[in-house]
Formats: C-alpha cells, structure tokens, sequence
C-alpha cells in the first residue's frame, strides 16, 4: 500500500506540475514574447485608417470599387452556418473558411467561369489568354492578399480609366508594394493587394 501511495503521489505531483508548466507557463511566456517582440502580428497585424481598424494585412478582401485592383477570390466571409441555425439564434457571425471544391467538382469550375467573366467585364482591355490564374482561383487559404505582379499589371488599364492617375503612376503603386522573391530565389514576386490598395487610396484621396 505504501509503495501504491508514493507512486500515485509522484505520478499526481507530475501530472500538476506538467499542468502548470504547459497549460500556464508556456502559454503565458509566448504571449508575453508574442506581445513584447511581435505586437502587431499578434494581434492580427490590422490596420487603422483615422482610428478604425479596416483591414488586416494578412487577410484578403472582395474589392469591389472599380477604382481600386480586385484581390482573387476570397473566403474572409466564407458562411460556416446553416439557415436552420441562423433561425434558432446559433449564428454567431461571419467566419472565414472556404468550399475546397475538388477539381473534378463541377461547383468548382463553373465558380471559375464566372469569376473569368466578371473580370473581364471589369476589364474589358484584358484578353481571355492574358487573364493571370491566380486572379481568378483561391489560395490554399482562401485568405491571401497577395497576387502575382501579372494580375496586378493586367488591371492597370481599369484603374487608370476610373482615377485621374496616369500609367506610370499606377505601374509605380504596384512596384512599390511587389514583395520580391526570398533571397533573389525562393518563391515567386507577389503584390499585397491590400497595402497596394491603401496606397491607391491614399493617392486619388479616398481616405
């Protein structure tokens, strides 16, 4: 009985002490560091503009102005409930998510014909074979704000015909926010669609 005693009392004093290590020491240490050395990636790298958060830096959005670039679709209001819950009062919100439509889903690739249609009315100097694939199909995600520096450049001609800026002006916003590959190699060129946006808006005096 004695020996049953000291090892259930070594065996429970572990178990608190792991408890205590792993459910409040550890969690609270890389808050903490999160907080101290990462603030603003911690807390969803949001930007203000005049004092209201309006973004996130990190998360897509469906720009729909015409003066502004269209980011590829996103999922950031992707609806995870169902009617029945909305009507019993579960519905807590709008969630992000996405359909992860297998190829073969035919959802799938009639989302993609209609995604190819409404961005060439948008962009009517823009031919079917010019239109870069990224600016019509989701990322993994379906949260990403980047976009290759072609689907940018291919809507350079829409932003200029609905802002009083010129080609050069336009090409230079994208320049300025196109993230290059990691150490010249890694990766592909890529546009924040986001913090391109800002900048856009900042420039024709929308905010």
């Amino acid at each position: 009985m004695k020996d049953f005693l000291k090892r259930f009392k070594t065996a429970f004093i572990f178990t608190i002490g792991m408890c205590v290590i792993c459910g409040f020491v550890y969690p609270m240490f890389l808050t903490a560091t999160s907080q101290i050395f990462f603030h603003d990636q911690a807390n969803g790298s949001k930007i203000e503009v005049n004092g209201e958060v309006v973004a996130s830096e990190f998360v897509g959005q469906d720009f729909t102005d015409e003066r502004l670039f269209h980011c590829r679709p996103s999922a950031y209001n992707y609806n995870t409930y169902t009617l029945e819950q909305l009507e019993s009062g579960e519905y807590a919100g709008l969630s992000s998510g996405s359909n992860n439509y297998a190829p073969s889903n035919p959802a799938l690739e009639k989302r993609i014909s209609d995604e190819v249609k409404t961005f060439m009315d948008e962009n009517p100097t823009v031919k079917l074979d010019d239109i870069p694939s990224d600016i019509v199909t989701a990322s993994g995600s379906g949260l990403d704000p980047h976009i290759s520096v072609e689907a940018a450049m291919v809507q350079v001609d829409r932003i200029v015909a609905n802002t009083d800026l010129t080609n050069e002006e336009v090409i230079s916003l994208i320049e300025k926010n196109t993230e290059h590959k990691i150490l010249g190699i890694f990766g592909e060129d890529k546009v924040n669609i986001v913090l391109l946006n800002l900048d856009l808006a900042k420039e024709i005096g929308m905010i």
